[in-house]
């Protein structure tokens, strides 16, 4: 049986790392659609977290909202790039709308994509079980937790950072990988992701 053959059979088109439009069309919209959520969770942020000092700490259990784009996206695509490129878009969405840290939202959006590219990489781009989807929701918020110590809380002391980097865990694991988990299997039973791969991992 040939591998075309066998997709008919199981509903799967067959795996292939070349984008197809529909590929970039949903990861924009994922990365267009977070973007605005990202402005409106920036006026969150700025009410319970001020830029004058250390937030709360209980403020990094909502800070994996920025993170989804990096996890939800690559879930449905399933393509090389899509952690960044849907973080990227939303960044830029955001600010647009006017992100109270500037062009710096491009930089995080960067970080953040990549270290779950990363991890999506190491499997090759073929398991999408939610552990994976878990250790690629993690990796972008050390990430975010290492850059943000550098430019906004350098001042802090470790056992800060440390409670910080817990925080911002439990929050990736919790809001981006099993929100993300949730949402695409939510979508793919109204039938809206019907051409992209089931899960199978």
């Amino acid at each position: 049986m040939t591998t075309l053959d066998q997709a008919h059979r199981t509903g799967n088109p067959p795996r292939t790392d070349a984008w197809r439009t529909r590929d970039i069309l949903v990861t924009a919209v994922i990365g267009v659609v977070f973007g605005v959520v990202f402005a409106y969770w920036n006026f969150v942020w700025t009410v319970i977290a001020p830029s004058s000092a250390l937030p709360p700490i209980q403020a990094f259990l909502i800070y994996g909202v920025w993170l989804v784009p990096a996890v939800l996206a690559p879930s449905i695509v399933r393509k090389p790039g899509a952690a960044v490129f849907a973080e990227m878009v939303a960044a830029g969405v955001s600010t647009v709308f006017g992100s109270p840290w500037g062009p710096d939202v491009l930089l995080s959006g960067f970080v953040q994509g990549a270290a779950a590219e990363l991890i999506f990489a190491m499997t090759l781009y073929r398991n999408w079980s939610l552990p994976v989807l878990g250790i690629a929701a993690v990796a972008s918020a050390a990430a975010a937790w290492v850059h943000d110590w550098a430019l906004y809380y350098a001042d802090a002391d470790l056992t800060l950072q440390l409670i910080r980097a817990v925080a911002m865990a439990v929050s990736a694991l919790v809001i981006v990988a099993g929100g993300s988990y949730l949402l695409e299997r939510s979508l793919r039973r109204t039938g809206v992701l019907d051409g992209f791969a089931s899960r199978t991992a």
